[in-house]
This record gives structure tokens, C-alpha cells and sequence, in this order.
């Protein structure tokens, strides 16, 4: 790797590093690791633009790979190190290889190109690759592709071209950065009352107004990127640049965040760097041949507890792939920013499982994935380059310092940590402790337990919670009553107590969450039993994979007060600048640790 001997470079990191100690002194051992973390990211940063270019415009990848239409003719391009051969088929070719879509190799690195006809495809026209390489061959969906469709006889994948006579017209601007963001978490396909798979047209009728009037200020839509499996809640994908088709076309996403932002909701995706679906055709795995083209080598490229494919972050090609599918959603899909899926795991070789940060060794140590906190580091400067607005949320339980600190001060440069901690200790209480044992002090701790110089957003309970297996906090303290005592003027002191408490847990939370506040879609009601995608263990129902409206609509039921009183604490807490007001309790120089070490 070049060194970077640049003295200008070198005293700007020792005073980032200067600047780290002196706002917290527990760094001070680890000195020498800041410094060559952030010489580390400087480093990959001139490697990859080669002193030539800006990390933005290396960050053009959708604009070379993939199919393009330039002019007068089609343009594709594909980087597959490992193949032999690569023909284009489709519906143009009646699905057979000919040499007139074989496609040739450019480079030496293996990118392999092919031009043809603009005549040659048409809008909605299927294709996919058929790759040759040593020993072998496969059909695979082309990395890059924009759009796929799913046979609803066959189930079989392939991409599709997406070409439409008239590009989309965009109408409105993004809403300013709130100063604290109310993120209202949701899924466009189980937003819908019906036994089925919702739309994104749907979700802009139906379910933005709903935001809009509970108070929020920002929605968050999970499982956008594709995905082959349904139940996978959107967090094994497959392509990285394509909306999830079932939901709709690449349009009609486009007109829900446009219609977001025309209500004045900023829009946030779940993007999901972190790992990869282990499907062959549909996905990266074996694209080429190899299992480690965009993958670790061996073992260290598969993650056990997810059933899924690791990123070797220290690959070139695979920081142009991810850096690039940021840039990606930001040009064509004008979303505000990004909830960063599975920081912990991408952290930490261990993927911090069965893992208890106690020590600010643990933050230092060799188990410290560098590769991919430099990739965390260059996605945030290349997001706040190109929209300085946006925002980014880190989804890290180990508690990492600098994670959500300034990129010009010697941070990684997320805007915002999740304070995961908190919905995980709720849970504990109530399911360990009653009432009268809980411990009001180590509440306030678990609830209050962040670095002053990182910005954090709270909540109540997670959408995991409400997964089949586990409870939402409701459900957990009404238990079966709720089906049958929830009618205004029915006496049940086990309603009363999960009414109240469910009142105040979030009251407490939003009034401690330190600099935003979020909530998953249905939870501020109260909504009852679980999430369960359609599976062959439950026969494929979509009974359970929905948000049902009408309990919240019924004038009749306490779902509705419930609702009502989320909406007025959301009130409450935008006049009187709640989250601004809060107090901050921190041990001595800004120590903390994780969220997964107890204070019980």
C-alpha cells in the first residue's frame, strides 16, 4: 500500500488525535492504534483515487458497470476477475448464447464489456449473464442491475431493463435536517392491513399521511434493497442496486419519496453493507467462479449466525461496489441518508456474537476489522460530500468510541449511534423484575449512558422485538388480555398496568433519548401479537406479516388512546424542544461502554 509521507497529513491526524484525548482520556493508552486507524483511512482514500480524483467521483461505479444506454447504443460492463467467458442472454437472444453478445474482456483486473443496438432491448426486456470460468459455468443476475422481476409461475429471478420513454419527473425538494429526528421505522410491504404483500403506491395512499399526522418528521423504510426470500425482513440481499421488486417499479419508489418529502418527511433506507445473501444466481456468491471475488477467503467469508457472505472490505473493487451503491440511492432515489445495518458485525471479526464490551480493550484489540472501519469512515465522508444534509445512523451495540464523531475531528463520521441498549434493558425488566424491584438508578443509567460528543438516537423497543419468537413491549405486558379487554369502558387492571406502563416507558425514553427518537410502525399504538413472514411453517400466511389499521381507527377501542397519546407527547416534545433540554449523566471523561453490558 502507498504510505501517505505527506507532513501536512501527519500533523492534521496527531491533532484529531490530540482532540479524541482530550474529550475523553480512557483513549489515551490507545494513542498510537487512533493514529494509525485515521493514517489508515488516508491511506485507502489516495490508493483509491490515486491522487488523480475525489473520493465522489470514485464513487461513479453505477455510472460505468451495469447496462447503460449512451447515445445511440447499449453499453454493458462487468467485473468478474475470475470468468473464462461471459455471454449477455435474454429475451433479445431467446435465452441462447451467441457470439454476437459475448462479451469481451477490457482489462487485465477482469473487467469485460459489450456494445450493441439500441434497438437491440426495449423497456421491460429480461436478461442475466451466463458466465464460463475454469472448470465450470453459471447464470447470475449482473451485479449491477437496477431492476428485477420475479416469474410468478417459475419464481425464477432475472434483471430487468428499465428504460422508461419518460425519465421520472421529481417534484419536490428534501425537507431541511430537523434538528432532532422522530423517525417513524417502517416496512412498505407488511404496512398494509391485507393478508399480502403491500406496494409502494399503497404505502404513499395510505400510510405517509398516517406519519405525517402522528408528528414524525422522518420515515425509514427496511428491506428496499432486493432480496430474494421475503422473510428475510429485507437483510439477506441479493441486488444491491435494485428496489425490491414485489413492492413495485423503480417509479413508483421514486413518487413515495417524493411524496414524503412534498409532506415533509425526510426519507432514510436501511442499506445493508454488512453481509450478503449466500444465493448464487440472484447474488455476488461464486459470481465469477471463486468464493471470494467480492468475499473473504475460507471461513472467514461466511457468517455463521446469519447464514450469509462477508465483504472483504480490503478489496478495491468491492469499496468502488459499496461506495458507489451509496452514491447510488442518493443521485437516483434522493433518499436523506441511511440507516447503516449491522455496524457491530462488520466491526469485528468475532461480529461482536456472544461478545460483552466491558473494556475500552475490547475497542483496540485484534479482533478490530480496520479494513471495514476505514470502508465506514470513506462512505461517510463520501455521503456528507455529496449531500451535507444527510444523515447517517450507525447500528452498533458494542459501543465503539468516535463511531458518530466528526470525520474533521478524528471520528468515523455517522451523524447519529443507535442507543440499543435501551430497548434490550426494557425488555429485562419487565421480564425479569416486578414492578416494585426495578432499580431507578441503574434505569437512569441504562437510559442516559452516552458520550456527550456523540449524537445518539433512542427508543423503546426494537422491530426485532416484535419478531416471531419475542414480544412487543404491549403484547409482553398485556398478554392475552388485550383481546379481549381492550374496549374504553372495560375494567381489567392487567390493561390498566400495560396501558400505563407502555405510556410512561416511551415518555421516559423520548425524554432521555439525547438527540432523536424513533419508533416502529404500529408500536406507538400498541399493536398486538408478532411479526411472522409467510413460511412453509405457517403455511405461507401473511396473517401476521401486516400493521392492522383498524384497531387504532376504532373510536371504541384503547388502541386508539394509546395512539393518541403518542401523538401528544410527539407534540410535546417538538414545542418545548424536549430532546434539547436533556441532561446528560456520563462517568468521568465521557466514559462508556456498549449497550450490551449490564447494569442490572
Amino acid at each position: 500500500m502507498k504510505k501517505v509521507t505527506s507532513q501536512i497529513t501527519r500533523k492534521r491526524i496527531s491533532q484529531q488525535v490530540h482532540h479524541l484525548i482530550a474529550k475523553d482520556t480512557y483513549l489515551t493508552p490507545y494513542k498510537g492504534i487512533l493514529r494509525d486507524r485515521l493514517l489508515a483511512i488516508e491511506n485507502t482514500a489516495s490508493r483509491l483515487t490515486q491522487n488523480k480524483t475525489s473520493l465522489l467521483d470514485f464513487a461513479s461505479g453505477h455510472e460505468y458497470f451495469g447496462l447503460h444506454l449512451r447515445g445511440d447504443e447499449w453499453v454493458f460492463r462487468e467485473w468478474a476477475p475470475n470468468a473464462t467467458g461471459l455471454f449477455l442472454i435474454g429475451d433479445f437472444s431467446e435465452w441462447r448464447e451467441e457470439n454476437r453478445f459475448s462479451l469481451k474482456r477490457i482489462t487485465d483486473d477482469g473487467i469485460w464489456e459489450i456494445r450493441f443496438p439500441v434497438d437491440t432491448l426495449k423497456h421491460f426486456d429480461l436478461y442475466r449473464l451466463r458466465i464460463y470460468w475454469p472448470n465450470g459455468k453459471g447464470d447470475r443476475i449482473p451485479a449491477y442491475a437496477r431492476r428485477l422481476h420475479q416469474d410468478p409461475n417459475t419464481l425464477i429471478f432475472n434483471a430487468q431493463v428499465h428504460q422508461p420513454p419518460t425519465p421520472y419527473q421529481w417534484k419536490n425538494f428534501s425537507p431541511t435536517t430537523p434538528a432532532f429526528p422522530l423517525i417513524y421505522e417502517t416496512h412498505v410491504g407488511m404496512a398494509q392491513e391485507k393478508q399480502s404483500v403491500g406496494t409502494y403506491q399503497e404505502f404513499s395512499d395510505h400510510i405517509l399521511p398516517r406519519i405525517v399526522a402522528a408528528g414524525y418528521n422522518t420515515v425509514q423504510l427496511m428491506a428496499i434493497q432486493h432480496h430474494p426470500y421475503y422473510g428475510s425482513f429485507g437483510y439477506h440481499v441479493s441486488s444491491f442496486f435494485a428496489p425490491y421488486s414485489r413492492f413495485g417499479t423503480p417509479d413508483e419508489l421514486k413518487s413515495l419519496i417524493d411524496s414524503a418529502h412534498g409532506l415533509g418527511l425526510r426519507v432514510l433506507i436501511d442499506i445493508v453493507h454488512s453481509h450478503a445473501v449466500i444465493n448464487e444466481v440472484e447474488g455476488l456468491n461464486r459470481f465469477d467462479g471463486s468464493d471470494f471475488q467480492f468475499f473473504h477467503r475460507g471461513p472467514r467469508g461466511y457468517h455463521t449466525g446469519w447464514d450469509s457472505k462477508c465483504f472483504d472490505y480490503g478489496k478495491p473493487q468491492v469499496l468502488h461496489f459499496l461506495l458507489s451503491n451509496l452514491r447510488f440511492w442518493l443521485d437516483e432515489y434522493r433518499v436523506d441518508g441511511f440507516r447503516m445495518d449491522g455496524v457491530t458485525s462488520m466491526l469485528y471479526i468475532h461480529h461482536g456474537f456472544n461478545k460483552t464490551f466491558t473494556s475500552y480493550d475490547d475497542y483496540f484489540s485484534s479482533s478490530v476489522d480496520r479494513d471495514a472501519l476505514t470502508y465506514l469512515a470513506l462512505a461517510n465522508r463520501i455521503v456528507h460530500a455529496l449531500r451535507p444534509d444527510a444523515t447517517m445512523i450507525a447500528e452498533d451495540v458494542s459501543g465503539m468510541p468516535c463511531l458518530a464523531a466528526n470525520c474533521e475531528e478524528g471520528g468515523i463520521g455517522f451523524d447519529y449511534r443507535f442507543s440499543m441498549g435501551v430497548p434490550d434493558y426494557w425488555i429485562r425488566l419487565i421480564k425479569d423484575f416486578r414492578d416494585e424491584d426495578w432499580n431507578m438508578s441503574a434505569l437512569w443509567f441504562e437510559l442516559t449512558n452516552r458520550r456527550a460528543d456523540e449524537k445518539t438516537i433512542s427508543y423503546a423497543e426494537s422491530h426485532d422485538q416484535a419478531l416471531v419468537g419475542d414480544q412487543s413491549l404491549f403484547f409482553r405486558l398485556a398478554g392475552s388480555d388485550c383481546y379481549s379487554h381492550m374496549r374504553i369502558f372495560d375494567s381489567c387492571l392487567g390493561i390498566d398496568r400495560a396501558i400505563a406502563l407502555h405510556k410512561m416507558i416511551r415518555l421516559i425514553t423520548l425524554s432521555t433519548a439525547g438527540n432523536g427518537y424513533l419508533n416502529f410502525m404500529g408500536n406507538e399504538f400498541g399493536h398486538p401479537e408478532w411479526i411472522d413472514f409467510p413460511r412453509e411453517g405457517n403455511n405461507w400466511s401473511y396473517f401476521y406479516a401486516r400493521r392492522q389499521w383498524h384497531l387504532v381507527d376504532d373510536e371504541k377501542l384503547r388502541y386508539r388512546q394509546l395512539n393518541l397519546f403518542d401523538n401528544h407527547m410527539i407534540a410535546l416534545a417538538k414545542k418545548h424542544l424536549l430532546l434539547k433540554r436533556q441532561l446528560y449523566y456520563l462517568k468521568p471523561q465521557n466514559y462508556y461502554l456498549g449497550s450490551s453490558h449490564s447494569h442490572l
